[in-house]
């Protein structure tokens, strides 16, 4: 089965350039392309897509906050981004908004064809520059979580639990047969190694970065 693929740049060249490209290859169809994603949701929802191709780089909505509608409303959808420089930091965040991959506008066309087919596979096509940005951002949150696994104490740990199951501090202390005093000694330590000013915050941390 042919792979739908629909194109969102505001360069009406490019536009045309690559669904000419689809028209004439075998094993795709280009579905729609458009200048913008004021409208992209209906679009999307029109064309049934397989791979968005997405400019970064757009009036109006750009393509990293198009990423995002895309990936609230169609998770599963595949989305590569259209770029002119690999080194820019809009791709790095862009593939963190949910992207699956980016190409350089100069890529040949057997290259763009290639990557299509890569990201409809599963893959995520992208040069080891942006590969290893993405690497060292999930390596500094677990780097993160495990220095805070390290600053706290055991005690520590068992009253942030307390915490995210919702209990008051006089409830803590009735359970870890401490003072109150004591509890709100523990807590006061709790926000200053979390860097959080609240128990919302804190139990929040705690949630994302799986402290406890």
């Amino acid at each position: 089965m042919a792979i739908r693929v629909i194109i969102f740049d505001d360069n009406a060249t490019r536009r045309e350039g690559v669904k000419l490209l689809l028209d004439t290859s075998e094993g795709f169809i280009c579905a729609g392309t458009f200048e913008n994603f004021s409208d992209g949701v209906q679009h999307i929802n029109d064309t049934l897509p397989d791979v968005v191709i997405m400019d970064i780089d757009m009036p109006g909505i750009n393509g990293i906050e198009a990423v995002r509608t895309i990936k609230l409303h169609f998770p599963e959808l595949k989305v590569m981004m259209q770029t002119v420089f690999d080194t820019d930091d809009k791709v790095f965040e862009s593939i963190l908004a949910g992207a699956s991959g980016y190409l350089l506008k100069k890529a040949s066309p057997v290259k763009l064809l290639e990557a299509i087919t890569e990201i409809h596979e599963g893959g995520a096509p992208m040069t080891p520059e942006i590969a290893l940005k993405v690497l060292q951002f999930f390596r500094g949150k677990e780097q993160q979580k495990v220095t805070n696994d390290l600053l706290l104490t055991d005690k520590e740990k068992e009253v942030l639990a307390d915490l995210v199951d919702g209990m008051s501090y006089k409830m803590i202390a009735s359970k870890q047969d401490i003072s109150y005093h004591t509890v709100n000694f523990h807590i006061r330590n709790i926000y200053k190694k979390l860097h959080v000013n609240s128990v919302s915050e804190a139990v929040a941390k705690a949630l994302k970065e799986k402290i406890i």
